[in-house]
């Protein structure tokens, strides 16, 4: 046998090896720090001017999240992976207003003299699981502060952790579920939120206008999961789960084991897990969640929060363990 001939023998028992792995192993084999490296870098760099939503630079990062869903083969949710929503506020001079997404209080708004509107998108994809009825959702937010052409110095806030790293991880996990070569028993969204920072607007728009809410069993989100609270703690993670669901915790805890991630969590079981992110849309409705968070940091919400101060090693370990949470959450009673 030629040397051709060995290497076409070698290439199949390499891909018959791979095969022979269980479809988790399959997937987590394709999450690692190169691809977390350059998500985070592009979202957060200088030129997308802080993503802040409603502005150029925001639609740009939607516009990259969606050229990624589309080479990856993920479908979108509908006829689009676009899903276009409106916020309005108040003129800026009332105290105490906020945005707002619900039709009444649009409706309100648009009463008065004078009052604020943003155009903004939610980007979704999917996986078509086996049970059409049941949907659980993995979510991010895109959006961060922008800048302040006021400051000395640095005016870009990059929002490299918070939340670049977030999306970072969808996307790593959504190439994962199409690793695994199984199709998953419930439907799959992956979810991209617009406008979090300027009130949970993307998710609570979602939660009041997706037709389907009744169907989704679950959701997860990533919120900042890329620095270290505490140098002397790099291994930290926050892990807040809806506490009728103690199946959550339990998950974490045996993939760790099994896996040998280098994570040490901090388990927050949350009667009503309503606070600090997307998660509270989904909670406020009833719908199990889980919630990684790694805690404050000096650069939260500042313009610092630059890509060379992640932990890399941290966000490729909760990627891994957060897929391994989808796919649960995707295939298992709970």
């Amino acid at each position: 046998m030629g040397k051709k001939g060995l290497l076409v023998l070698a290439s199949l028992a390499l891909s018959a090896a791979l095969w022979a792995e269980s479809p988790e192993k399959r997937g987590l084999a394709t999450i690692n720090r190169s691809t977390a490296e350059a998500h985070i870098g592009f979202l957060a760099d200088d030129d997308l001017r802080g993503r802040e939503a409603g502005t150029r630079e925001g639609r740009i990062a939607g516009d990259y999240i969606v050229a990624q869903l589309r080479s990856l083969g993920i479908a979108p949710v509908g006829d689009s992976y676009y899903h276009p929503f409106e916020a309005y506020h108040l003129e800026r001079q009332k105290r105490g207003a906020r945005w707002q997404v619900h039709p009444d209080s649009i409706a309100a708004i648009k009463r008065t003299n004078a009052f604020q509107r943003l155009a903004l998108n939610n980007i979704l994809g999917m996986i078509p699981g086996k049970r059409a009825d049941e949907i659980v959702i993995v979510g991010a937010h895109y959006d961060h502060l922008g800048i302040d052409p006021m400051l000395d110095g640095d005016q870009i806030y990059n929002g490299a952790d918070d939340n670049a790293s977030g999306v970072s991880a969808v996307l790593q996990i959504a190439r994962a579920f199409l690793a695994t070569g199984t199709r998953p028993e419930r439907t799959v969204i992956f979810a991209f939120w617009d406008g979090e920072e300027k009130g949970l607007l993307g998710s609570r728009a979602f939660v009041q206008s997706f037709p389907d809410i009744k169907n989704v069993k679950g959701y997860l989100n990533f919120d900042m999961i890329g620095r270290n609270n505490d140098e002397s703690r790099p291994t930290h993670v926050v892990y807040f789960y809806t506490a009728s669901r103690p199946v959550f915790g339990d998950w974490l805890k045996d993939d760790i084991r099994e896996y040998g991630l280098d994570l040490a969590p901090d388990y927050r079981p949350w009667d009503n897990p309503v606070g600090g992110s997307d998660n509270g849309s989904f909670a406020r409705v009833g719908i199990p969640i889980i919630w990684y968070h790694t805690d404050g940091h000096p650069d939260y919400h500042q313009p610092s929060d630059h890509a060379e101060r992640i932990n890399w090693d941290k966000v490729v370990n909760i990627t891994k363990a957060s897929f391994l949470n989808m796919w649960n959450m995707a295939n298992e009673s709970f």
